[in-house]
């Protein structure tokens, strides 16, 4: 098979799809990788490491698109590329489809077959190649909350964890997931005041566990959330419902009574967010806007700031697949690895994943059926 990286495109998204590790993992198996120009620069891997790994160095992301039989990606392509796709092609990615319509109906025009990274899905229900860049946007959502409260940031100039005779921060983390449960680490490890909201009681029950006292759980429900975000130095959108848009859990009026200076940061941008007053997208360049006084923060690729770190980290979760999805034809891949089926989000022109279906209210089909 031909394997085409082309780099990323998206406002200060420096990550690439692969390492050169990965490119030697691929070609041991006999297949081609053509990587374009420059495109791991950012993440630390120059064209001769790539080159030394196996890959072939193209000059344009047209050329990558033309040649490739499968395209892998960070993120989702944007217009420009949209008319690089081509049918029967398949393109391996972070596709956050119910928050990018017209991407979806360009898919469905030229009947690629895309597989979201996001909802690759284990027997556990886990999101094996959502987890790493989770992981990283929970850590990193607490850093950028403790810079966020400096004064000259806008913020209350609160010190996260405080010091002997001060109160530390407030840190309410909206969604117990892999990206709430990193948050809580880090801002535990600062010693914040924390507290998690989340429906799954299982999952509140082994927060505590390995928590012990040091965390608080709470219930989500419209009471609990407005009554922790209203007291909140800190509010982290963590919430997901696999293939769906973001649920709006904070509404604008729980914001008006945050007080001023406090901050949130909301991970589930990239889904559509969860937070009313997050009504645009920001980039890394100009990340933050100020409504009702609060702070607030709402970059969709936040682990594309440590490109390094997430670029090893996407690889090692995505190589697998990358070579079960190269190793057999598509049909036998998907039919051989369940986990790999539930990552299709469209194939043959047709949503094939309910999720996307009932988000964008387009019909669903069901994939076996297509196969």
């Amino acid at each position: 098979m031909k394997i085409g990286i082309p780099g990323e495109i998206k406002a200060q998204e420096e990550r690439v799809a692969i390492t050169p590790a990965g490119v030697e993992t691929i070609k041991r198996e006999g297949h081609e990788v053509f990587i374009e120009n420059n495109a791991g620069l950012g993440s630390g891997f120059s064209n001769e490491v790539y080159e030394k790994a196996g890959a072939k160095i193209l000059g344009s992301p047209k050329e990558i698109f033309e040649i490739s039989d499968m395209i892998l990606k960070v993120k989702e392509p944007l217009e420009q590329e949209y008319n690089y796709l081509r049918e029967n092609q398949i393109l391996f990615t972070y596709l956050h489809l119910a928050a990018v319509p017209g991407l979806a109906r360009k898919l469905l025009e030229k009947k690629v077959t895309g597989i979201a990274y996001e909802t690759v899905q284990l027997p556990d229900s886990s999101l094996p190649l959502l987890t790493p860049m989770s992981e990283v946007a929970g850590r990193m959502s607490v850093q950028i909350a403790c810079r966020l409260l400096e004064k000259y940031l806008g913020g209350k100039g609160i010190l996260m964890g405080g010091v002997p005779g001060t109160l530390p921060a407030k840190v309410v983390i909206i969604g117990g997931g892999v990206v709430g449960a990193n948050a809580a680490k880090m801002a535990l490890g600062l010693r914040a005041n924390v507290t998690i909201l989340d429906i799954n009681l299982d999952r509140m029950r082994y927060l505590n566990d390995i928590y012990a006292e040091s965390l608080t759980t709470l219930y989500s429900n419209p009471y609990n959330i407005r009554q922790q975000v209203k007291s909140a130095d800190v509010v982290i959108g963590a919430v997901l419902l696999t293939g769906k848009k973001a649920p709006c859990l904070v509404t604008e009026d729980m914001v008006k009574e945050m007080t001023p200076g406090s901050v949130i940061v909301d991970v589930a941008i990239d889904q559509g967010g969860s937070i009313e007053t997050i009504d645009r997208v920001t980039t890394h360049e100009n990340p933050t806007y100020i409504k009702h006084g609060v702070v607030h923060y709402s970059v969709a690729n936040m682990p594309g700031a440590v490109p390094r770190t997430s670029t090893v980290a996407l690889t090692n979760a995505t190589l697998p697949y990358v070579v079960k999805l190269a190793n057999y034809d598509l049909k036998e891949a998907l039919e051989r690895n369940e986990d790999l089926k539930l990552g299709v989000n469209t194939y043959k022109g047709y949503i094939v994943h309910k999720g996307v279906s009932s988000s964008m209210d387009l019909p669903y089909e069901d994939i076996e059926k297509l196969l």
